[in-house]
């Protein structure tokens, strides 16, 4: 990696200033002239970290009029762009590379420069700026989107182009419908056509989106189904599927593909059920979480892939290991009397770690709907699993390790083993079969322990139970596998969808009507706690039993209520609350959401993960002696070449 690299970069780089320096000082405007107007030659490219842009040629001296490759890749700008990924971990890579590659190698033609587009630059500059913020790092002045780039109207480039490209779309035939889905495996480009033409097919239904980018750049593209695409509505509960989490696990991402052309071509045939299930639920399917992965495994090809290659992402990080381990902080709570084990904190010591950008991309993406239920669909066995995924005893790696849900877990799991053919198959001889005993469902740490998985967090930082699926003991089958595979899923997928309406839903609100954000609904008995979303309303996922249920929240007193759920119950019952202020009267915070500890130390919005805040006074100046940024050090043996136009405060 760079990082380990960079004292032997360092001495280089000083040698090599020292023999040519460049006049294109940051901030001398007049001294940096850029070539773009001057006859020249165009050369082919020969920078290592240039060497996959969308263009062949490039010329000398640069548009920092850099005159030649060997000051260029000595040059602060040249490394900068080349450790960005891991400074920013991961974020707006390889997008900031490949804008930084368009000024230090920019394209040629006909022995002239070809400036890259403004509105690209702008754009990025817009979205990633966050990330040099969070690391307390400004701009480089070298992507100064008014200094080195252009308009359409001058003749520029899109420096993304080749990335952007591959995920073009033609609207062909849309107007037919049904179509047929073609039960094949799908690279990324044909993945993203395939969600497009659907999105575009039933859009009164349906919506694309993106939560984020893997760390090579490819969209974490979501399939969305809701009678009103894109926003959250009153009582509808939120529903995800997670596919792909392990690049070399691919039935789950091309179920959900399928799935995804079944929901809008069965929707628009009139379907009952898949209309029921869509008018009443928001549906959201991400089919690759871990894209980059999947291209490694690929290359492999379908039948040969092992269990190794491509199942980690292009950081060698294992998704599924990657998550806070908020576990074992619950099992720490667990032996205080009264304290509780949801909604935990994620430890500010976690983002000192790496973090791949694909599971920052989930957490943010949990933190911005109030999901209700959720499924990771995996490969290698046959079996469905549920949270805790890591063992009460750490040292006991096949250990019963129950939530305070289980009944509920296991209530879940079973609906969606019995609703397969091959799980709920009793023959100890088929694939999965050591599993046939216990019904096709298992407790995730008494099958084997790990810490870190997405399920644990799911439930312990969010109000989302999520379960488990390996949906075959073949990671990568043989396309001519894949239409039984689906056929063996779908009436399971949909039956574990539609159980997203089972317990209790309402809405918390105050004597006037006004909605209480952040509620808490407690439910005797079961040591899990959920929260009111924005509009205050709620879901809570219960089997059939009788409950009291309470409802609270800072300011207000306590009502509690008991409800009986029947067995035969398909939907979930709705009980109401509303909350009086204790004071007789409401305060200024009383309409105010209650303020959490986990919402006080978010990372993802109030702590930069290198970094702890400056405490500052309300004029803004800091109570102490500002100090270099952490990243500083990489760059300050470089001394009369050291980048002072990253830092914010000099």
């Amino acid at each position: 990696m760079w990082l380990h690299q960079f004292p032997v970069l360092l001495g280089a780089l000083i040698s090599v200033l020292d023999r040519v320096a460049s006049v294109c000082e940051p901030n001398s405007q007049a001294q940096c002239q850029t070539p773009a107007e001057n006859k020249g030659k165009c050369v082919d490219i020969s920078l290592g970290s240039c060497s996959d842009v969308a263009y062949s040629q490039t010329m000398f001296p640069n548009l920092l009029d850099q005159k030649s490759r060997e000051v260029i890749e000595y040059s602060p700008e040249y490394i900068l762009t080349s450790v960005l990924h891991n400074l920013l971990q991961g974020e707006c890579n390889p997008d900031l590379r490949l804008l930084g590659c368009s000024i230090m190698a920019p394209k040629c033609e006909e022995g002239k420069i070809i400036k890259p587009c403004r509105k690209v630059c702008e754009a990025l500059k817009k979205n990633c700026l966050p990330a040099f913020d969070a690391i307390d790092m400004a701009w480089p002045y070298f992507l100064d989107c008014d200094r080195f780039f252009v308009d359409e109207v001058e003749g520029c480039f899109d420096p993304l182009e080749k990335l952007r490209g591959e995920t073009e779309f033609v609207e062909d035939n849309l107007s037919e419908a049904p179509f047929a889905i073609q039960f094949t495996h799908h690279s990324f480009p044909q993945m993203v056509r395939t969600l497009k033409k659907v999105a575009s097919r039933c859009s009164h239904i349906a919506n694309m989106y993106s939560i984020g980018r893997s760390f090579e750049g490819k969209d974490l593209f979501v399939m969305e189904f809701s009678t009103s695409p894109g926003q959250h509505e009153l009582f509808k509960p939120e529903f995800k599927y997670i596919g792909n989490m392990h690049g070399n696990e691919v039935v789950g991402k091309e179920l959900l593909i399928y799935l995804a052309q079944y929901l809008c071509s069965e929707y628009l045939l009139g379907n009952a059920r898949i209309q029921t299930l869509i008018n009443n639920t928001r549906i959201h399917l991400l089919p690759s979480m871990n894209p980059d992965g999947y291209e490694l495994a690929a290359e492999e090809g379908a039948g040969y892939n092992g269990w190794i290659n491509g199942r980690q992402t292009a950081q060698n990080l294992d998704l599924n290991r990657n998550f806070p381990d908020l576990t074992s902080e619950a099992y720490r709570l667990a032996k205080i009397r009264g304290a509780r084990m949801d909604h935990l904190p994620i430890p500010q010591s976690y983002w000192w770690r790496k973090v791949a950008p694909e599971t920052k991309a989930v957490i943010k993406w949990l933190k911005s709907i109030p999901f209700v239920l959720s499924a990771s669909l995996h490969g290698g066995d046959l079996v469905v699993s549920y949270p805790f995924d890591y063992s009460v005893h750490p040292l006991e790696e096949k250990m019963l390790s129950p939530t305070a849900d289980e009944k509920m877990f296991k209530w879940l799991s079973k609906t969606y083993a019995d609703a397969h053919p091959g799980i709920s198959d009793k023959s100890e001889m088929r694939c999965g079969g050591n599993f046939a005993k216990r019904g096709g469902i298992i407790n995730g740490a008494e099958w084997y322990s790990f810490s870190g998985g997405m399920a644990d967090f799911n439930y312990l930082h969010t109000n989302c139970f999520e379960i488990t699926l390996e949906l075959g003991c073949e990671k990568f089958p043989l396309e001519e596998e894949l239409y039984s595979l689906w056929q063996a899923n779908r009436d399971a997928l949909l039956t574990f969808m539609e159980m997203v309406h089972r317990g209790i839903k309402g809405i918390v609100s105050d004597k006037f009507g006004n909605p209480i954000k952040n509620a808490r609904i407690s439910v005797k008995g079961i040591r899990h706690d959920i929260l009111t979303a924005a509009d205050g309303d709620y879901w809570r996922l219960l089997p059939p039993g009788t409950y009291l249920v309470s409802a609270q929240a800072r300011g207000y007193s306590k009502v509690l209520k008991k409800v009986t759920l029947p067995a035969k119950m398909n939907k979930a019952g709705r009980v109401d609350f509303v909350l009086r202020p204790l004071s007789g009267r409401p305060s200024q915070t009383l309409h105010a959401p209650m303020r959490r500890s986990y919402e006080q130390y978010d990372p993802l919005e109030h702590f930069g993960p290198h970094t702890p805040q400056e405490r500052r006074e309300d004029t803004g100046r800091s109570l102490q002696p500002r100090e270099k940024p952490w990243w500083w050090s990489y760059f300050s043996s470089l001394g009369q070449y050291r980048p002072l136009w990253l830092l914010k405060h000099r």
